[in-house]
């Protein structure tokens, strides 16, 4: 049925494990050739050498087994053939093809071996020949048995080495009618050994089969075999555990259609290459064992040829998965499966629950000196006790043997095997409930299977369960959806929408029923959050209180501010003149024929102003009490106290003058400049200190980075290295005075960025506290390398795309740009290992990546920007400032300026700390609306849509003082202006009702007047509201007119009067000239009140 992986032949060669033999690596001429790494003929290969210590000792092994079993396994053979068939595309596994793998490391086809007490003879082509002849000295030493090689050239069909062949067999034997042991499954394939079969048919021997034998010969494996047996094992439960089982949940969790053959190739793909899933082994030595198999939807075969059909995965309430995979390691194989519950009966709870106890049954029975039959009779028991009902639904076996074959025969765990298990063998152990019922009303679930597998071994403690990393305990599988609904009732009726049931009848049309059903769920959802939105407001502002902070940081009181501590510290000076004293930060002022100190702190400005012979100094302070000058404690204390508000100096002396000036300046620039840097510092979280990896394990390093923000400072910028420790990362640079650690504890947000469209690769980390980059504080740091380096092309002239030196250049710039995603990739990748180990998993971190496609461009700050939602946030990270919003902190989504013949619209952004101030996104293309809402909507934000914009601090504001009539009054609800629309809509369409087409023409007109009016400017909207003024009085224009003269009067303007009259009357007529209905134009329709 199947074929083993390792083949050598003259083209090409396969490079198994260095245990079994020397070289490099090859080809795979199987079923699943097409995914092996081929190293072409010619290529300057090593030459392959099989492992001689290796083959002695199996050889030995064979003969042994050979000797001792004769009579029972052997068939009392007195020779043993073994023809290998050419390669082939089917995956199939063969007694013959594993024994060549077995016994000398490589698979041999189109070769004859026969195996005599004396001599052993192979017929082969020339270079396998070349490599056999090494076996000759390690035959002779290991069992005493000469190695005759028959070379059969390229045209030859090999009759006469064949004779040459049997005629020995004959001789060597002790009767005159040799018993010749083959595989007798195993039919012959090829020109060769279709020969061959010919010849020993009409021969005089007599033919056995041996298969029982090389069952035996192969069960029990050494050390080496179990190494190999171990990685696959390893290889499939990871692939089992951290792709398929993620891979399954996404896909329930966002609703997709995938197919099952869909997932068994995505599912091949990874266990043909293992390092997608972090496993270090390598691509060329593993394969598959068969094609995953995906099952679901009330469709299950539970045999080993069974396979993935076309149907999409069935995931809805009550249904069952079923997954099974293998994969193979140096040909060795291994195996797993699983079964899924979704939303499970009572009866399929309980039917796994007695499958996984008969499961770990069957494993806990194979102990050495049992017999095989034992692991199923196990099950048996554990079944009859349990639920005896379910007995003929129980598959007819608890597994095979595995090994290089994927089921070894002669030892199937059934209930007639009683051959003895020994330490060493290695069993899929596979248990199922095939075709059981569920009581349910949908067909694709009444009828489910269950399956378990597991590869073990035997040995001398308890089985060892290698696929043991990936749990089929009960709460690891089965998947609870209908959180809040019980299985016993019956699904609530859903509501209708506007008076209209939500299900459309048999008439509506097929794309409108696809439109309108996308909406109304969107509508229905959107409803459903904002009721969810309005418990969580009113449960949050009930629980806080609605005092506000002052945000103002603290304030340095005039007690800090000491210049000298007495009157002997001050410096000496004979002449009365301002001095600057950098040392202790103070200016001396004279004062009255005195040297008067003051901290330069006190200083708020200071100007100097010069003419023809004199300098004027002018100097004002801080005063406590003034505007932007609060009191402090001091100056509460001390509130008798008087302050010097302004001081002026003329001095003869123009250069002191412009010097003390400077020099005032330069010193409450430093002293204000240290000063926000302390009090930046006083605010920050203390943080951790970095723990730096030893000797023996090297920081994972990403070199050449730059920084943002920068360190600052005069001096040129130098880019520096990323390196990640224990316990965080650290980026320094060659001056030994920039260095920032960034702990992974104080990590809000990573995002990982590469440059598609963009000029950067990045990585950028959101903190949860500040730290200082120079003397910034910052929460947002990045880190990143240009992609493109900026070239301008002297002389102006625009170059042709066909220029060679323009496409050389363009795919140097690829290049450069691939190479750095790949290292920043890499160097992901490996700090994810390092966040998964058991210390830092709490801190469930991991690299977000933006989704371009769901990115749309807008003004956050003051420039246009290409804004991305990523998982948990929505981004901007190339412009700067960066834009970092959590999405969980986000409160409601406000779309405004939203209506028809705008281009564009704005997003408010409202927080759950109403403290905070709104972010607003300006000048959205209406294109990206579509998008955007749908986007909100399966992140479960609640949006809002308005035509204006909204004055965003006095709402919130109004709902901190009073959150209790804010939620009486409906909560956010203000602002959904749908209902109202819809209802305005309605009544109008009722009373115009349909109108002939021939109107339409005539009036759109007067249509597009309305429809312009309701986004014009204000002019329009005032002139609307003086009519709405006028007609609710009721004055007439003359009355009107007597007002405004009288008030015209009042102002002593009447000479103006009589021309505002006659405009004003115009207007007003022009308004209300009636249409003339003998043309055919019809009324204006009144405006909706």
């Amino acid at each position: 049925m199947y074929s083993s992986a390792a083949v050598w032949n003259p083209d090409q060669v396969l490079a198994q494990s260095s245990d079994l033999f020397v070289g490099t690596s090859g080809a795979l001429p199987s079923a699943m050739a097409d995914h092996q790494r081929t190293k072409p003929p010619g290529s300057g290969a090593v030459a392959y050498t099989i492992n001689l210590e290796n083959f002695s000792k199996r050889l030995t092994g064979f003969y042994t087994h050979w000797k001792e079993h004769r009579s029972d396994l052997w068939g009392s053979a007195d020779a043993i053939t073994i023809a290998t068939p050419p390669t082939s595309e089917d995956l199939r596994y063969l007694k013959s093809s594993s024994l060549n793998i077995w016994l000398l490391g490589y698979e041999f086809p189109e070769t004859v071996m026969v195996f005599m007490s004396k001599q052993i003879h192979f017929l082969c082509s020339q270079k396998k020949a070349t490599l056999l002849e090494t076996l000759k000295k390690s035959a002779k030493e290991a069992v005493g048995t000469d190695v005759v090689i028959h070379v059969k050239v390229k045209n030859d069909d090999g009759t006469i080495l064949m004779d040459e062949i049997l005629h020995a067999v004959r001789a060597q034997s002790k009767s005159g009618s040799p018993i010749v042991g083959y595989i007798a499954k195993e039919a012959p394939e090829g020109k060769l050994l279709e020969t061959w079969s010919e010849k020993l048919g009409g021969s005089t021997l007599q033919l056995t089969d041996v298969t029982p034998g090389f069952s035996e010969l192969f069960a029990v494996k050494d050390a080496i075999e179990l190494i190999c047996v171990r990685k696959a094992a390893y290889l499939t439960s990871s692939v089992m555990k951290n792709f398929v089982v993620p891979k399954l949940e996404k896909v329930i969790d966002e609703e997709k259609k995938v197919s099952h053959f869909s997932m068994m190739d995505d599912t091949e793909k990874v266990i043909l290459d293992p390092s997608k899933i972090k496993v270090k082994l390598k691509a060329e030595n593993v394969d598959i064992c068969y094609p995953p198999i995906f099952q679901s939807g009330g469709k299950f075969d539970l045999r080993p040829s069974a396979s993935s059909n076309d149907d999409n995965l069935y995931y809805d309430s009550t249904s069952v998965i079923i997954c099974a995979i293998g994969s193979r390691y140096n040909s060795y194989c291994s195996n797993i499966a699983r079964t899924f519950l979704i939303d499970a009966t009572a009866t399929q709870s309980k039917a796994y629950e007695v499958l996984l106890k008969a499961h770990d049954a069957a494993i806990g029975a194979l102990k050495p000196g049992n017999k095989v039959s034992a692991a199923y009779q196990a099950a048996i028991a554990v079944v009859e006790k349990e639920a005896p009902e379910l007995l003929p639904n129980l598959t007819k076996s608890a597994g095979t043997g595995i090994g290089l074959e994927f089921r070894e025969s002669g030892f199937s765990l059934n209930s007639k095997t009683d051959r003895p298990l020994k330490a060493g063998m290695v069993f899929n152990v596979l248990l199922g409930f095939q075709n059981l019922r569920a009581k349910t009303n949908n067909p694709k679930t009444e009828t489910f299977s269950l399956l378990l597998a597991d590869t073990v071994i035997v040995s001398e403690n308890p089985p060892e369960v290698l696929t043991a990393g990936c749990s089929k305990a009960v709460k690891d599988v089965a998947y609870s959806f209908n959180e809040e609904e019980e299985e016993e009732e019956p699904p609530a009726a859903r509501p209708s929408v506007n008076g209209t049931d939500l299900f459309p009848s048999k008439a509506t049309l097929r794309s409108d029923n696809q439109e309108m059903s996308k909406e109304e769920l969107r509508r229905q959802h959107q409803a459903e959050l904002a009721r969810q939105k309005n418990e969580e407001t009113a449960r949050r502002l009930a629980g806080d209180g609605s005092g506000t902070a002052d945000g103002r940081g603290p304030v340095r009181t005039s007690t800090e501010l000491i210049a000298y501590k007495n009157a002997n510290d001050m410096p000496y000076s004979k002449e009365l003149m301002i001095q600057v004293d950098q040392k202790n930060e103070a200016i001396l002022l004279p004062i009255y024929g005195s040297m008067v100190p003051f901290h330069v702190s006190t200083v708020k400005s200071v100007t100097s102003h010069q003419d023809n012979r004199t300098c004027t100094i002018r100097i004002i302070f801080n005063v406590p009490g003034t505007p932007f000058n609060p009191h402090d404690a001091n100056s509460l204390k001390f509130q008798g106290a008087i302050y010097l508000k302004e001081i002026t100096f003329r001095s003869k002396d123009l250069r002191h003058g412009s010097e003390v000036v400077q020099l005032i300046k330069t010193l409450r620039r430093q002293v204000a400049s240290r000063e926000s840097e302390r009090a930046e510092r006083a605010t920050l979280v203390t943080q951790e200190k970095l723990q730096l990896f030893g000797n023996r394990m090297k920081p994972i390093k990403l070199p050449d980075l730059w920084i943002r923000p920068s360190f600052g400072g005069r001096g040129r910028k130098l880019p520096g290295t990323l390196e990640a420790h224990v316990n965080g990362f650290r980026y320094l640079t060659s001056r030994s005075d920039e260095r920032v650690d960034i702990m992974y504890g104080n990590i809000k947000h990573a995002f990982f960025q590469p440059a598609e469209r963009e000029m950067i690769t990045l990585l950028h980390f959101h903190l949860h506290n500040h730290i200082m980059v120079g003397n910034r504080k910052t929460k947002d740091v990045q880190f990143y390398v240009e992609v493109m380096d900026v070239v301008q092309t002297l002389g102006g002239l625009r170059r042709s795309a066909l220029d060679p030196d323009e496409i050389e250049e363009e795919q140097r710039e690829r290049e450069r740009k691939n190479r750095i995603n790949m290292d920043f990739q890499n160097f992901v990748n490996k700090v994810h290992e390092l966040w998964t180990q058991p210390q830092l998993k709490d801190l469930d971190l991991e690299f977000d990546m933006p989704l371009r496609e769901l990115g749309f461009h807008g003004v956050p700050y003051k420039a246009s920007a290409f804004i991305v939602p990523t998982s948990s946030c929505l981004v901007e990270l190339v412009e700067t400032p960066v834009l970092v919003v959590t999405l969980s902190e986000i409160e409601i989504v406000n779309l405004e300026r939203v209506g028809l013949g705008q281009k564009n619209f704005d997003m408010t952004i409202v927080f759950k700390d109403f403290k905070k101030d709104v972010l607003r996104i300006d000048s959205i293309p209406s294109a990206s609306l579509d998008g955007i809402k749908e986007w909100l909507d399966t992140t479960d934000l609640k949006y809002y849509e308005s035509r204006l914009n909204l004055n965003w601090r006095p709402i919130l504001k109004t709902i901190m003082d009073d959150p209790q009539k804010f939620i009486e009054d409906g909560g956010w609800e203000f602002l959904n202006l749908e209902a109202s629309d819809s209802e305005s809509d309605n009544t109008e369409e009722s009373d115009q009702g349909y109108e002939p087409s021939d109107m339409e023409s005539e009036s759109s007109g007067d249509d597009n007047k309305d429809s312009e009016s309701l986004v014009e400017s204000d002019e329009d909207e005032e002139e609307d509201s003086e009519e709405d003024s006028e007609e609710e009085k009721g004055k007439s224009w003359e009355e009107l007119e007597r007002e405004a003269s009288n008030a015209d009067r009042e102002k002593g303007d009447e000479s103006d009067s009589e021309d505002e009259r006659r405009r004003r009357k115009a207007k007003v007529l022009a308004k209300s000239r009636v249409p003339d209905l003998r043309k055919g134009v019809p009324l204006k329709r009144p405006k909706f009140r």
